[in-house]
């Protein structure tokens, strides 16, 4: 998730103080990725470093100062938008991590590690779906809408992906036990003299 983008976004509308900036931030997003302040006055000095903002002014009667966007920070939020966002290489799971090393330690029964997991995310799938039933009455209610929707289809994912795993073991073992089942045809010496 890139803060700076979004922060640079916000901004796009109009001067802000960070402690604005976190709070439209995570109403925007239904408050499913909650920033810390000193991580959004953090990002802010960065990006008056790298001049996409500066300050609106003086600080205030308190010491806040409210940032703005330069003419850079506008190019640079402009690009976001119409800049397809990168997949990462390979991101760890731990989800992945933990079925792979189940899969090869002995004693561990892989179905149940599955199962525990479906139910898991079978239980959050509902709990999203329950949220989803209110209608969007602003474009505030459509962005949580939107980042809710987001959640769904990854459990959904999940969900669907755990499926495949139960089914590949159950074949997988399958073929196993078949492959152990299956003779295996012994040549004597003699025989394997005669084929020379």
């Amino acid at each position: 998730m890139s803060i700076p983008n979004s922060l640079l976004a916000l901004l796009a509308e109009g001067p802000r103080y960070g402690a604005q900036l976190k709070s439209d931030f995570e109403t925007r997003t239904g408050g499913t990725w909650p920033l810390n302040v000193g991580q959004v006055y953090t990002t802010l000095s960065r990006l008056e470093r790298d001049g996409l903002v500066t300050a609106d002014g003086p600080p205030d009667d308190e010491g806040k100062i409210r940032y703005r966007l330069t003419d850079r920070g506008v190019e640079a939020a402009t690009a976001w938008w119409a800049t397809p966002v990168m997949r990462e290489p390979a991101p760890r799971s731990e989800l992945a991590i933990k079925l792979a090393l189940a899969v090869t330690s002995p004693g561990v029964d892989v179905t149940s590690v599955v199962q525990v997991q479906r139910r898991s995310a079978l239980t959050h799938l509902q709990d999203l779906t329950r949220l989803k039933r209110a209608p969007a009455r602003d474009d505030n209610d459509l962005a949580w809408y939107l980042v809710l929707e987001h959640l769904i289809f990854a459990t959904e994912s999940e969900v669907r992906w755990l499926d495949h795993v139960e089914s590949t073991l159950a074949r997988t073992r399958a073929s196993i036990r078949e492959s152990a089942d299956q003779p295996t045809v012994k040549h004597s010496d003699q025989s394997l003299q005669e084929q020379r």
